[in-house]
């Protein structure tokens, strides 16, 4: 989290009131000569903090579990902060809740519990290790740490997991299926224990944060703790799944046809919907990780992000400009 005392420009000083007095930023952008009298001023409790000009009146405000409002970001930048921190501090303020919000939550009615079986795995499997080369080779090659994940192989290269990295699906921190993907792209790519309504990446989600991205493939979940439901549709039990996290939620749908069903989806649901102007060789979250890392990516994503219905059509249109020509 940024400490805004350590950005603020030149000499600055603490009144017995509890503010922090410094030459204002603001006064040559709104039309007044440059302070020089330390007539800007912030408190902060070392999270949250307000600034008020007592020279040209401009004021701002930031608290931990809100987007940063536009007048916060010019005052940011005013005061030398660069936009990629200004973006990043926002995205971390986003999956933060507030102690109201946590009160609120516990104030909500219970949703109906969703439920799933346990399954076991097979028991040719074991836990990938570092001397696994080629898998740890080709976890890599897919923007994920090999060590952040239980990732599993089949050693003897026996039954239907031979030659495939294995990917538990938890729930509730329980097994209750997987996935075998090759290495390369043979057919079958995957091979799935699913249950039906089944989301992937809910136990990847922590409970400070107040946002969630949903996104389709698993490779996309994994490279950014998303959740993926592993299609470009959104069932009813998979829409109750998501829900009953209580999070603010996003759907980045993948950059083709088939993408073009999640959104719509996702515009039923009430939900938001991003579609960064990415690369044309993006058509992905896990493409985008790997082409501007998992900082750039998230930035991209919580920038363009819309909820406004007419906003996300005028998106969606773009992006069948983009896919068909």
């Amino acid at each position: 989290m940024l400490d805004m005392l350590s950005v603020i420009p030149g000499k600055h000083k603490q009144t017995s009131s509890g503010w922090v007095s410094f030459n204002a930023v603001c006064c040559q952008h709104n039309g007044e000569r440059a302070d020089k009298r330390k007539r800007g001023g912030i408190k902060t409790d070392g999270k949250n903090w307000s600034y008020h000009c007592f020279n040209c009146g401009y004021k701002a405000s930031f608290k931990l579990g809100r987007t940063l409002s536009f007048k916060t970001r010019k005052l940011l930048s005013w005061m030398g902060v660069d936009q990629n921190t200004i973006s990043a501090l926002n995205l971390e303020s986003l999956r933060h809740k507030d102690i109201n919000q946590l009160a609120q939550d516990r104030t909500q009615p219970k949703l109906t519990k969703v439920t799933f079986n346990k399954l076991e795995l097979p028991k040719e499997l074991r836990l990938i290790e570092e001397s696994d080369q080629q898998y740890v080779d080709y976890l890599e090659s897919r923007a994920v740490d090999p060590g952040d994940y239980p990732y599993m192989i089949s050693p003897d290269q026996k039954g239907r997991q031979a030659e495939r990295i294995v990917i538990q699906y938890t729930y509730n921190e329980v097994i209750v299926g997987w996935s075998a993907r090759y290495l390369d792209d043979r057919q079958p790519k995957f091979i799935n224990e699913q249950q039906p309504g089944y989301v992937f990446g809910t136990d990847l989600q922590q409970d400070y944060w107040t946002q969630s991205i949903v996104v389709e493939g698993i490779f996309d979940a994994l490279s950014l703790n998303c959740l993926a439901v592993l299609h470009n549709d959104i069932n009813a039990k998979q829409a109750q799944v998501i829900t009953s996290l209580r999070k603010d939620i996003t759907v980045v749908p993948d950059q083709d046809e088939a993408g073009l069903k999640l959104v719509d989806r996702a515009v039923e649901l009430g939900w938001a919907v991003s579609i960064p102007r990415w690369h044309p060789e993006v058509k992905d979250v896990n493409d985008a990780v790997k082409r501007y890392g998992r900082l750039g990516t998230l930035i991209t994503i919580m920038n363009s992000r819309e909820t406004s219905k007419i906003k996300i059509e005028l998106m969606r249109k773009k992006l069948v400009k983009r896919i068909r020509n």
